[in-house]
């Protein structure tokens, strides 16, 4: 058990990490070049009573707690140098956990991830779609340590280090690209927590037939150290999460309207339920 009232403050904390378990766009597999660039536009919308337990099994929140959260992320991304881009991303957050014993609601700006990708064959002549990615998440969302405030959040920062690989089957409008990725997680000394590190990856494939687009993609994120809470070092904190988001697009002006479900099948001390996904992306170009 997480000592005093660790167990529900990590339960309220989680409202807000669902979302950013992979918290990049899966969209953009190719490395931008000067001048060029993308946005994307997505919203997660989560209604659910239910979590993964730290055993695996889907039970409901304690003291028929009840989360509804929404978020939306805006991502831009350009081409910094040859073979080189940078990506940011700012959530906005409204989560809202409703139990037995009070109902909590906070709206905000969430912790900003920021990244630079590198495409290093392409210094070789290489034509070929490999990338790394490092990129560090930055705490903007405030976290409180009082259990009975949902931060929005971690109040610590990360770094993660990603290869990524792509490939299109060109001429049919199909491509197919993933990503590996590391996120060394610092410890929060105020809240005395370090939330562990943590390994996750997101494969997908995706097509366009006119002005319908489809696609398939399957993420995961594993805990790969032990949390520690209040000072003890807890093996039932750690996480997981495997989930898979069909997907359906359509061209609507300059860009592509989305929809989709994000459905966790597995997972450990995160909330279960589908979420709702809308987007929208649109690649942009400077004129030259």
């Amino acid at each position: 058990m997480i000592p005093g009232g660790g167990r529900r403050a990590l339960g309220l904390g989680l409202l807000g990490l669902l979302h950013v378990a992979c918290p990049v766009i899966g969209r953009a597999q190719w490395v931008e070049s000067p001048g060029r660039g993308w946005i994307d536009v997505s919203v997660y919308h989560l209604d659910t009573r239910e979590a993964f337990e730290f055993d695996g099994r889907v039970r409901d929140f304690f003291a028929d707690g009840h989360a509804v959260s929404t978020s939306v992320f805006l991502t831009l991304a350009a081409g910094l140098a040859p073979g080189v881009d940078g990506w940011v991303q700012v959530p906005y957050h409204r989560l809202r956990y409703d139990d037995a014993r009070d109902d909590r609601l906070r709206t905000g700006i969430g912790d900003t991830n920021l990244y630079l990708r590198a495409a290093p064959l392409s210094y070789l002549g290489f034509d070929f779609p490999f990338a790394i990615r490092g990129g560090a998440k930055i705490s903007v969302g405030d976290f409180a340590v009082n259990s009975e405030v949902i931060p929005l959040g971690d109040g610590q920062t990360d770094w993660e280090v990603i290869a990524e690989l792509g490939h299109s089957f060109w001429p049919t409008n199909a491509y197919a690209n993933g990503w590996i990725g590391y996120r060394w997680r610092k410890p929060n000394d105020a809240a005395q927590r370090d939330f562990a590190d943590e390994a996750f990856f997101l494969a997908q494939v995706g097509g366009i037939v006119r002005s319908v687009g489809l696609q398939l993609i399957v993420e995961g994120m594993k805990s790969v150290t032990t949390p520690v809470i209040e000072g003890v070092a807890l093996p039932n904190a750690e996480r997981s999460i495997l989930q898979i988001t069909p997907k359906a697009s359509y061209s609507l002006g300059p860009g592509m309207l989305s929809l989709g479900a994000r459905v966790p099948v597995d997972g450990k001390n995160l909330p279960a339920g589908t979420a709702l996904v809308v987007g929208y992306f649109s690649s942009w170009t400077i004129l030259e």
